[in-house]
């Protein structure tokens, strides 16, 4: 079977640091692959709130995430502080992808790459709904997507 592949962009948008905590560690005594998923989430809404935005409500609508894909490329550990660079892509009119490069702040290794496929949403009416203009112009713009 054919690896994922992933391509980031040039630059990014915003940028976060966090630190692995013990509950981030699995068996192989590195970080979980499941940890990764929520840590993403974590740089996903601290995005939203520079913004002065939220999942449940960015300018009048939700955001539901329809996909992820996570490429690991190096093992972190226990206390490493890691950074989080978001940009957005592929933007369209209900949605986009939002694309992440995580890398070890200590030594800059490249940890993972990744991105979580998002869509706005009405969670009164449980529907799909067009992107707000000002997720577009405000966020999307400043990444460049």
């Amino acid at each position: 079977m054919a690896r994922v592949k992933l391509d980031l962009p040039a630059t990014f948008a915003f940028r976060t640091s966090m630190q692995v905590r013990v509950g981030d560690i699995n068996y192989g005594r590195h970080l979980g692959n499941d940890a990764l998923l929520g840590l993403l989430h974590e740089a996903r809404v601290r995005w939203l709130a520079a913004h002065g935005q939220s999942e449940l409500d960015c300018w009048g609508a939700g955001l539901i995430m329809v996909d992820s894909v996570i490429v690991y490329r190096a093992e972190a550990f226990l206390g490493e502080t890691l950074l989080f660079d978001l940009a957005t892509a592929d933007v369209h009119g209900k949605g986009c992808d939002l694309v992440y490069r995580v890398s070890a702040a200590g030594d800059g290794r490249d940890i993972a790459h990744a991105k979580t496929g998002i869509l706005f949403f009405d969670y009164a009416t449980r529907r799909v709904r067009a992107m707000p203009e000002e997720f577009r112009s405000a966020l999307c713009a400043a990444a460049g997507a």
